[in-house]
């Protein structure tokens, strides 16, 4: 078995679970651009009927925008970081249900605007390894590390992401959310890839940027949660990691 060092720490490990948004890639970059687009299609809906948001533009999906308007930010307990995309269709049609818009005619607009943000993300194909994550993958194969990937995503736009990447050859496992009943904080996702990397859950480790992550590898009896938080000033919502990274240097594999 392999023994990742983390701040002094010595780590027995077969396998590591990843999440993805955040972690593996630059979250902003690849989804910055879909909760624009949303914003901008639902406003412009809205004030065509004579409406608006029923909490301030920055609550709707927990992100800061500059003076030009242009996400320039996002709250990683809000739905954006944390929630599916079902999960967080179905909230913005709410808002357009609490601007007298029908049900039905809700949920089918916002289905529709998610299918034209989803075209440019998909176009440009955003997504940006962290810094310092192809260099741990690579010494984890060398290790003999088994690699998953646990992810609030689906697993078909999970699996795209990382071919963008050029790294879904690392991962032997990829649990999105419709591979399980209960997704994230719940243990069910973490159970299910140790039994695709055919290792038990004391032996292996869940690194993710929410705390959800966190919960979900106590949840399962992980060896270790390791909390990952590049602005490490910001790592006190990960209340429940036993450590926090800022930088993936930062893991030794002995």
């Amino acid at each position: 078995m392999a023994m990742l060092q983390v701040q002094g720490k010595k780590i027995p490990c077969k396998a590591i679970l990843f999440d993805k948004d955040g972690t593996l890639l630059d979250f902003l970059q690849l989804w910055g651009p879909w909760a624009e687009s949303m914003l901008v299609q639902m406003e412009a809906w809205m004030q065509e009927r004579g409406s608006s948001f029923t909490v301030e533009l920055e609550k709707v999906l927990g992100t800061s925008h500059d003076a030009e308007g242009h996400i320039d930010g996002y709250d990683v307990q809000g739905p954006l970081a944390i929630a599916t995309v079902d999960e967080c269709n179905g909230w913005l049609a709410g808002q357009l249900y609490a601007a007298g818009t029908p049900w039905n005619e809700a949920i089918t607009t916002i289905r529709h605007f998610s299918s034209m943000a989803m075209k440019s993300v998909r176009e440009y194909k955003s997504a940006e390894a962290m810094p310092g994550l192809l260099a741990l993958l690579q010494r984890c194969k060398e290790a003999g590390i088994a690699l998953a990937v646990v992810t609030s995503d689906s697993t078909s736009a999970a699996e795209t992401h990382l071919d963008w990447m050029g790294i879904r050859s690392f991962f032997t496992s990829i649990v999105g959310c419709d591979r399980v009943t209960r997704g994230k904080p719940d243990g069910e996702s973490f159970l299910l890839a140790c039994r695709e990397l055919s290792v038990e859950p004391h032996e292996t480790v869940i690194i993710g940027d929410s705390n959800g992550d966190m919960q979900m590898g106590r949840h399962a009896g992980a060896a270790h949660t390791l909390g990952y938080c590049p602005l490490l000033e910001q790592e006190a919502y990960l209340h429940e990691a036993d450590t926090v990274i800022r930088h993936y240097d930062e893991i030794n594999i002995l």
